[in-house]
């Protein structure tokens, strides 16, 4: 049996059993009874008293941070509290103690993503959106009816969250995308209007892609991952939250129906907090 120092194969040596047998557990673990004796009579030394006292407070600022800081972090919240210990101190007490920051496994950028985002640049970021037919977005959703999934694609104006064209479908491909893009343009848009989206494969497959060019628009994708797409997830928050939360729709056509008219109300009627209260439609009647 290995230990990392004398002092802990001391503590492994039961001082209360008879005399006989701490001289051979002594034997046993290669050292001699005089050492033991004298380890007994010295106590707890400086050092190990100066790691239990650490170790108390590594615990306390690593729950006060709700286990999120690591060694190098709680080193530094150390020191910043007057505390005189090594970097290398505090990882080894924090492996003793058992304290491990949480992580999550880190991201490996697959081959050719720089090139991916320099193709398609998130320009929504640098456009101020003032006026309608500025910034376009367009996000897909998923509902499952009698066993099977189907997906609803939409396009909305930023300036207003109205919503300008959607689609039910089963199948998720660029086919759908471009379809909900062709009834959105529509509307006549003047050239140059910013189509964001996420990067799915429905929005940067070459058919999407070609039918932006096509249609005189320049298109942008998040890199930020989900979030970055805002306008279309407080859409679907909404829809889920008023519409289809708790509902069991018996087939395709019911949720279509209640799909057209939750769309409808929503342009015409619900109130948006974000639009000063009022309907998307209302909105930019106001701003026009």
């Amino acid at each position: 049996m290995l230990f990392r120092s004398t002092g802990e194969t001391f503590a492994c040596i039961d001082a209360h059993d008879t005399p006989f047998r701490v001289t051979w557990r002594c034997h046993r673990f290669d050292v001699t009874p005089s050492g033991f004796s004298a380890w007994r009579a010295r106590g707890v030394s400086d050092h190990a008293n100066q790691d239990r006292r650490s170790t108390i407070e590594i615990v306390r600022v690593f729950t006060r941070h709700h286990e999120r800081y690591g060694s190098p972090r709680l080193h530094r919240a150390l020191v910043d509290a007057g505390w005189t210990v090594s970097r290398r101190r505090v990882a080894r007490l924090m492996a003793d103690a058992g304290p491990r920051a949480k992580a999550v496994r880190g991201y490996r950028a697959k081959a050719a993503v720089h090139q991916r985002y320099a193709r398609h640049p998130n320009l929504r970021w640098k456009t101020p959106v003032t006026a309608t037919n500025q910034v376009w977005v367009g996000d897909i959703t998923y509902f499952k009816v009698a066993g099977c999934w189907w997906y609803l694609a939409i396009v909305m104006d930023q300036f207003s969250r109205r919503i300008l064209a959607w689609s039910l479908t089963r199948r998720r491909t660029s086919a759908v995308t471009c379809a909900v893009l062709g009834a959105a343009v529509r509307r006549r848009p003047a050239e140059g209007v910013i189509f964001h989206s996420d990067r799915g494969s429905e929005y940067m497959g070459a058919a999407f892609c070609d039918a932006v060019v096509a249609h005189g628009m320049r298109q942008s994708a998040n890199v930020r991952g989900p979030g970055d797409n805002a306008h279309a997830e407080s859409f679907w928050h909404s829809l889920k939250a008023e519409l289809t939360r708790g509902i069991v729709f018996l087939d395709d056509h019911a949720l279509r129906t209640a799909l057209r008219q939750y769309i409808r109300y929503y342009n015409r009627t619900r109130l948006h907090s974000s639009l000063n209260y009022t309907s998307p439609i209302a909105f930019e009647r106001c701003a026009a």
